[in-house]
């Protein structure tokens, strides 16, 4: 090209965008762009911005566009996705590169489903690339039923795992952002579920400071998260939504966070509803925007103009919110064209595809932890062909899943993954006991239950298959499923049906084993029916979260029954499971004969998330809302644990579950636990191949596991007193940072380059380490540190690092410790470094504490 050629170019393209409107002229800096398009705006147009369900502004060519989308653990409620263990086994992997790349592959696939939606304008709700995550809330207490969603009870662990999703999330590129991240909920809050809408948090100046900020403080400053959501509840009398301290005093002021903060969905209509701060919708718009909130999930901030109307808040101030806001879209690249964003090239390619489920299988492999392996049980030996597969856990899908997730194109449940392992041995499988009275454990409805016909010839059920969401008009197509297990999510039933909109309609008859009261349902999405004898038993209505939903129908033994499912796929996705729990009075009985029979027992118990989890309707004994009041298993599945025990075979224990779970008597008699929370779709293949020793477990608990709630304070008080491994003083079940392995990896030494600490100074601490076993192995060494003038916390978490080593090798990890790591916070003074000596502790676990050196902090 020659240079005059260029110069030409130069020319046009600098007229040219002297002619454009200066929010859509790419040349000019985004905080310029999002000024000229604020003062462009209507004081109406402005505020309809502000909610999360922001509507097109077609005189501008604003683009409607949702704010809300969900991706803790993979993209939620929209289809085909990646899973990913939830953020409690996440965290559980003491692993920030890996924490890093699953973010990445998350923020891959909201970008790819996001520029797919905007190809078909579509706009929806989680179509968009603002992510609500990663949840940063401290477990501060294990009843908590949204625990799962977090990174543990510690805020060190919790800040740097979230600093690495929050830069997986928002992408390397120097101008535009791949997503938005957004670490919630500002601040102190973790329960209990049932009282979060007006509950009011309680917390010492020391523990604000020491436990429920650093994190969040750690993922603005060193994180760059761009988008903050805050909390439903009140934080000493202030609700979180409504809380200038909070919200500009320390975020914006002390954090220099600059980008937008957005409500808990509907927490600002909570501030007038359920705090009674104030006495009018207008008020609390008033109130959470001048306090510092920017864009509300929900409608409340409609009556703003009201609010401006009646003087309540001024147009400057509502400038200063929408200005974050806008300037967010920008950053996104929502205002330029494709070419020019990057981001804008990725494509459904990127959905669920090997690499992503690589990495779905390294991340649940590395959360399991092996809480105990007495006499080295595992790995099995290969000579064990004889396998007894027990429990409610076993093969069961939303327990793979979890809550807030999408839906993978392939999933394996622990039984499917051993019986792969065991295709030339004998697995025997009974489920053994419900989750809990009232909570069945379903099952497939098999295809030798189900006939086409009232004469039992033909095994399955008649499908129907219509080129519409109505049922109507004639079927496109008729053949027999021999079951109902159907995953469509992007695609069509067959050739020449509308993979966006269509319905099935099932039907035939069902032979039930035996007599007794049936629980009989399905687990799917969009629609579904079904019906006995044409009574409709169970129903549900739902386009982003699969559901299980039954009831219960007596069946005689003998007789049949004519069964029919209506099915309806409006769009986006479908998924379909026909299932029930039959009724076995003997269910302990027959899984001790099946147990017997085996070499070896694997039990797959736990909990589920229809059991624990957000805001929950569940009325089951030991739980409620969603939280737990009991730490330990279910009374029926401990009851059935004991019974096989008593067969003598050897028994290993595989917990799903998403909260610590209390095992004393397990721990006390069951030779090998492994924790293996709710795993994601590769969870199955995971936990075989440490079982088996294709993997060798290098998980660490991220949370204290107590012997009872009895050892712990009142959930509702949200002091730290007698809280996790840095305040609890009595005897645990497994400590913070606990998890064994098949080799023999320990510390042979510790060097620090100095023993004391003046101001500018920073100690570098070496850690040698061995691989005594025949086996290689990762490790996480733990760095502690303690002041022993301060007689309030016992240790402190103040870093780690992973290493594999090969047998019979040796390596070592550094440390960095400066003053300021070291600084506490002092009522009047801020985070102080105290003079005097500190302890360095550095171990496999909070318990250990064999190596052990002093280091001098000199006064100022």
């Amino acid at each position: 090209m020659t240079k005059y050629l260029r110069l030409l170019i130069f020319l046009s393209v600098n007229l040219f965008a002297q002619n454009i409107p200066g929010y859509l002229n790419v040349n000019l800096p985004f905080e310029e762009r999002a000024e000229d398009l604020l003062q462009r705006l209507s004081l109406d147009e402005k505020i309809s911005l502000m909610v999360h369900q922001s509507p097109a502004i077609e005189r501008l060519g604003i683009p409607e566009y949702n704010w809300w989308n969900e991706a803790l653990h993979g993209v939620a409620r929209n289809g085909r996705a990646t899973v990913f263990p939830m953020p409690i086994g996440l965290a559980a992997t003491w692993d920030r590169d890996l924490i890093y790349r699953i973010a990445d592959v998350i923020s891959n696939e909201a970008r790819a489903k996001y520029n797919s939606a905007l190809k078909k304008n579509q706009r929806g709700i989680y179509q968009g690339i603002s992510l609500w995550a990663p949840n940063i809330n401290i477990f501060r207490d294990p009843r908590w039923g949204r625990g799962m969603e977090t990174y543990g009870e510690d805020p060190y662990l919790t800040g740097e795992l979230a600093v690495s999703f929050i830069k997986g999330l928002q992408g390397q590129d120097k101008k535009y952002l791949k997503t938005i991240a957004t670490p919630k909920h500002l601040a102190v809050h973790s329960g209990p579920e049932p009282e979060r809408h007006h509950f009011n948090a309680l917390v010492s100046n020391y523990d604000l400071n020491e436990t429920y900020l650093p994190h969040f403080k750690k993922s603005i400053m060193k994180g760059k998260a761009y988008s903050v959501m805050c909390a439903y509840n009140r934080l000493r009398g202030k609700a979180c939504c409504g809380h200038d301290t909070l919200l500009t005093d320390i975020l914006r002021n002390k954090w220099g966070f600059e980008g937008i903060v957005v409500s808990d969905c509907w927490a600002v209509y909570d501030i007038f509803n359920s705090h009674k701060i104030v006495d009018s919708p207008e008020k609390a718009a008033a109130l959470a925007v001048s306090s510092g909130t920017d864009l509300e999930c929900g409608n409340t901030f409609l009556s703003l103009k009201n609010a401006y109307r009646d003087g309540l808040i001024t147009e400057k101030e509502i400038d200063s919110a929408l200005r974050r806001v806008l300037l967010a879209r920008f950053k996104l690249g929502m205002f330029d064209p494709p070419e020019i964003v990057s981001y804008s090239q990725i494509d459904e390619s990127y959905l669920d595809n090997s690499y992503n489920r690589e990495i779905a299988l390294e991340a649940a492999r590395k959360s399991i932890v092996l809480l105990k392996n007495d006499n080295k049980l595992l790995p099995l030996d290969s000579s064990i062909n004889k396998i007894a597969v027990i429990g409610p856990n076993a093969d069961n899908l939303e327990s793979l899943l979890g809550n807030y997730h999408g839906f993978p194109s392939e999933y394996i449940t622990p039984l499917q993954a051993i019986r792969r392992v065991l295709k030339n041995g004998e697995v025997f499988y009974e489920k053994g006991c419900d989750f809990a009275p009232g909570v069945p454990a379903f099952e497939l409805i098999d295809t030798v239950y189900l006939f086409t016909d009232g004469n039992k010839t033909v095994e399955g059920l008649k499908g129907e298959y219509y080129n519409n969401s109505e049922l109507s008009g004639n079927p496109v197509l008729i053949r027999t499923d021999k079951s109902i297990n159907f995953s469509w999510l992007d695609e069509s039933p067959s050739s020449g049906i509308n993979p966006d909109s269509f319905s099935v309609r099932w039907s035939g008859y069902i032979a039930p084993p035996i007599s007794g009261q049936y629980q009989i349902g399905g687990y799917g999405y969009n629609d579904f029916k079904i019906f006995i004898e044409d009574s409709l038993i169970a129903s549900f209505k739902g386009e982003f979260d699969p559901e299980i939903t039954y009831g219960n129908y007596f069946l005689k033994k003998g007789n049949i029954y004519k069964i029919r499912i209506e099915f309806v796929r409006r769009e986006r996705y479908g998924f379909m499971q026909l299932l029930w729990s039959i009724p076995f009075t003997d269910l302990e009985d027959r899984a001790y004969k099946t147990a017997l029979k085996s070499d070896a027992v694997i039990m797959f118990m736990g909990l589920c998330p229809r059991m624990e989890g957000e805001a929950l309707k569940i009325k089951l004994d030991g739980f409620k809302g969603g939280d737990r009041l009991k730490l330990s298993l279910p009374a029926n599945q401990l009851k059935l644990i004991k019974k096989i025990h008593s067969t003598g075979k050897p028994v290993i224990l595989v917990l799903l579950n998403g909260g610590p779970i209390s095992t004393v008597w397990e721990s006390e008699n069951i030779p090998a636990i492994l924790e293996a929370w709710y795993p994601g779709q590769a969870g199955g293949r995971a936990i075989t191949d440490v079982i088996w020793g294709k993997y060798n477990p290098s998980g660490k608990l991220p949370v204290t596991i107590y012997k009872s709630e009895n050892d712990l304070p009142p959930f509702e008080n949200y002091d730290m007193e007698g809280r996790t491994y840095r305040y609890f003083k009595g005897e645990v079940l497994y400590p913070f940072g606990w998890g064994l392995n098949y080799t023999d990896i320990t510390i042979s030494n510790i060097e620090l380059s100095a023993n004391e600490i003046k101001d500018n100074d920073t100690i570098r601490v070496v850690v040698k380490l061995k691989n005594n076993g025949n086996l290689a192995g990762e490790e996480t060494v733990q760095l502690y540190t303690k002041a022993l003038k301060d007689n309030r916390t016992i240790k402190t978490l103040r870093g780690f690092e992973k290493i594999k080593l090969e047998p019979g090798t040796e390596g070592m990890v550094e440390f960095y410790l400066s003053k300021s790591d070291l600084a506490v916070w002092v009522d009047g003074l801020g985070f102080e470094t105290m003079p005097g000596v500190y302890e360095i502790i550095v171990g496999l676990s909070s318990l250990d504490n064999k190596y052990k050196n002093e280091i001098k902090v000199s006064s100022k």
